[in-house]
């Protein structure tokens, strides 16, 4: 690829990023689009805009920038939570580690690339951008020792400044923890995998157990139901059989008095014989279907229960010990937080969830293959020898030159990214089917998915498809990978490049407009008639931008000393997607749920891996070259990066797994001085409310929070219409009066019968 053909790919991206941005800023204006630009806002404070025509609302501004920079940390972290704030922080993080790469890489390795080797240098536009890789410099170099020197400023200053964020990260998280109100989940403890007995159900199985091995501190329990949408077609299923059973024993008793009824036809009266039904078991012997007993209820419980215990401390002791000799048996966790319970997998078999992360790992193994067609397809865009070779008729085509740069700056990474969009959803699917019990929980395994599968699509797919494939088998001898990828980076650095600009900067334009919340906002509101609905906000989907972020920065560290010339891209990104993320947390999701700051251990694993990789192809890339001074420079590099991730795992790591027990009792100790402590016991009987209108205490719901809220409000007697999401757009007007009609003409029937 040359100049030309990647600054076709910037031209077009910026014109579309400007577009794109222009509209934004003309349609969060608009009182009709409220609700897709600060859904968030609304869900709060269920105001609305006046409809009056203002010509300001149609005029672009940059206004909505300045108030996304003008947001504190402590107003996001008080509006969108921790999660939010460590979100920013990794975009911070990148800035400042890819401002000091560009300055270093860009002014120090870039000229060196440019002048490497002795020639004819064509204008820029028409030089070839493998002039400013590292490839174009010569072996046994004596410039070679810069780009080690620049790797080693690189590396240590990722390291410093990885300590600072991750020190940082851990000290919001324990504040977070400690100075927050009463958190339910810190007195709750999950029990799965109770075992069954014939002689009592799980219920009186718990209180069994508690009491008479955590008897100083347990309080008591919520046993769960099974009531996923699975279960409630199988119950379906059950009671239809059930009734086909009786059905079977029914008592047919003659009555003296016929039943006359009019036949319709011949004005004639007919006699007929009335049915009474009695409710028999599958031995025909009679029960009670309005009795209570729980015995008859026992096939509704599932081997999963919520156990309130008395303190924070107590609570975490029960979760972190084995509680008998059998693994399976008693399994305890802390409990996640109420609006974060993901009660559809609360009643899978806890000896079943092994089998279920094996199935899927084995379907993402199975889509990431699959996924090569398209990887493939892309590179072979890249290489127009190739493409003129599989596909003949390309050549009068090819032969233009904007198209030429149309095909190899632009449509290879617009290809892979529209590819790429159906990811997140199939990895959510697949966190689904592990079977988590929170809600986060799922979006993080989600996350480690997208990230897993981006990294190896993305980038080691291509560079091997791309390069290293086509001329030699590099799987055939894995001791030489480093040098294979040395020889395979710099010669696709140009599509990352045009990747950076394609799935970067456009789809933070697509992001900030909400192209698909406003299509759908306008069918909604103009085709289908429904209302708004102020509850129903998304909440900001970090397991597709978290693995987005974390991907361009393995793109940068590996690029940034083999071929700098992303580096300025890659900042741009990092500048735009600093201010749309700060708009969008504050303006658009809404926050139901959060780790406490889980993701951090994600980027600083995934930060590492890239920094290790990076010195790695550096390392073949030096020994490609013929330069041992550099080589033997980079390996305790390797060294120090390794035994630095080390000490980070020991000195952080830890207060992200678990909650420290001083702090757990100073809480306790506060709140049993304060008197909060007898409160906070009864809240915690209604906090995990599986049934939302049962009269025990016991509560179901199988769907989301917001759902809850709908339905809550739908049954509350105030006369609002019903707005649950399988109801809206339907007639509801017209059903109730059909309703009505054939009731009365049921009672006139009724009235002439008696007649």
């Amino acid at each position: 690829m040359i100049i030309s053909a990647l600054l076709t790919s910037a031209g077009i991206n910026i014109g579309v990023c400007a577009l794109l941005l222009s509209l934004y800023s003309i349609l969060r204006k608009q009182p009709a689009n409220v609700n897709v630009y600060f859904g968030r806002r609304i869900a709060e404070e269920h105001n609305r805009l006046r409809d009056a025509f203002v010509l300001e609302r149609f005029v672009p501004s940059p206004s909505w920038i300045l108030k996304a920079l003008q947001y504190t940390e402590e107003e996001i972290l008080a509006v969108a939570g921790l999660d939010a704030v460590v979100f920013l922080r990794i975009v911070i993080f990148s800035i400042r580690i890819f401002s000091i790469a560009a300055v270093v890489c860009v002014f120090g390795i870039l000229p060196l690339n440019y002048f490497g080797q002795e020639m004819e240098h064509r204008k820029i536009p028409s030089e070839s951008l493998d002039v400013f890789t590292i490839g174009n410099v010569v072996e046994r170099s004596r410039w070679l020792w810069v780009h080690c020197l620049a790797l080693y400023i690189v590396s240590c200053s990722a390291c410093l400044l990885l300590y600072f964020e991750y020190k940082r990260v851990s000290k919001l998280r324990l504040i977070h923890v400690t100075r927050s109100g009463p958190n339910p989940s810190h007195f709750t403890v999950l029990v799965r995998g109770i075992p069954k007995s014939t002689e009592e159900s799980h219920d009186e199985s718990v209180t069994n157990f508690f009491t008479k091995y955590h008897a100083s501190s347990y309080l008591s329990h919520q046993i769960v139901f099974k009531a996923g949408k699975v279960q409630k077609m199988l119950s379906g299923a059950k009671k239809v059989y059930e009734k086909f059973m009786h059905v079977k024993h029914t008592v047919i008793e003659k009555r003296c008095k016929a039943g006359v009824y009019r036949c319709g036809l011949c004005g004639c009266s007919s006699n007929s014989f009335q049915l009474i039904r009695t409710s028999f078991d599958r031995n025909g012997k009679k029960i009670d279907t309005g009795s209570s007993d729980p015995s008859i209820r026992e096939h509704e419980e599932c081997g999963a229960s919520f156990v309130f215990f008395k303190t924070r401390y107590g609570a975490l002791v029960a979760s972190e010990i084995l509680q008998t000799w059998n693994p399976m048996h008693w399994v305890t966790e802390l409990a996640p937080a109420p609006d974060d319970v993901y009660w559809s997998n609360l009643w899978v078999p806890y000896r079943l969830l092994w089998m279920r992360r094996i199935a899927t790992l084995l379907l993402s193994i199975v889509f990431m293959f699959v996924f090569l067609i398209p990887v493939t397809f892309v590179q072979g865009m890249t290489q127009l020898d190739k493409l003129q070779q599989r596909l003949p008729f390309l050549k009068g085509i090819l032969k233009k030159r904007f198209v030429t740069q149309i095909v190899t700056g632009y449509l290879p990474s617009v290809i892979l990214q529209l590819a790429l969009y159906t990811v997140p959803p199939m990895m959510m699917l697949f966190s689904t089917m592990e079977g988590p019990t929170s809600r986060s929980g799922r979006k993080r395994s989600a996350c480690c998915k997208v990230l897993y599968f981006t990294i190896w699509n993305v980038f080691f797919v291509n560079v091997l498809s791309g390069s290293v494939i086509s001329q030699i088998n590099i799987l055939s001898s894995p001791k030489d990978i480093p040098a294979q990828l040395a020889k395979a980076v710099p010669s696709q650095a140009t599509f990352f490049i045009t990747y950076v600009l394609t799935s970067g900067w456009a789809s933070l334009s697509s992001e900030v407009m909400q192209l698909f919340g406003l299509i759908w906002n306008m069918i909604s509101k103009y085709i289908l008639g429904r209302e708004e609905d102020p509850t129903a906000v998304l909440t900001f989907p970090y397991h597709t931008e978290v693995p987005k972020l974390l991907l361009f920065g393995l793109l940068g560290f590996t690029c940034s000393i083999l071929a700098p010339l992303i580096l300025p891209f890659l900042l741009i990104y990092f500048f735009l997607g600093y201010v749309v993320y700060r708009n969008q947390i504050m303006n658009v999701y809404r926050t139901r749920y959060e780790t406490g700051g889980l993701m951090w251990p994600i980027v600083h694993n995934t930060t590492i891996f890239s920094l290790v990789l990076t010195q790695l192809i550096c390392l073949g890339v030096f020994s490609l070259k013929e330069s041992p001074i550099a080589a033997g420079f980079t390996i305790p590099l390797i060294l120090i990066t390794l035994l630095f991730n080390e000490y980070c795992r020991k000195r952080f790591h830890p207060l992200f797994k678990s909650f420290s027990a001083q702090d757990l009792i100073d809480m306790d100790r506060e709140d049993q001085q304060s008197g909060k402590m007898e409160e906070i016991h009864e809240h915690l009987h209604t906090a995990y409310s599986q049934f939302p209108h049962s009269t025990d205490g016991v509560k179901i719901n199988d769907e989301s929070s917001e759902e809850r809220a709908s339905s809550s409000s739908q049954s509350d007697g105030s006369g609002n219409k019903l707005s649950h999401p399988t109801l809206r757009g339907l007639p509801i007007a017209r059903l109730q009066k059909a309703v009505k009609t054939v009731c009365l003409v049921v009672s006139l029937q009724k009235r002439d019968t008696s007649v």
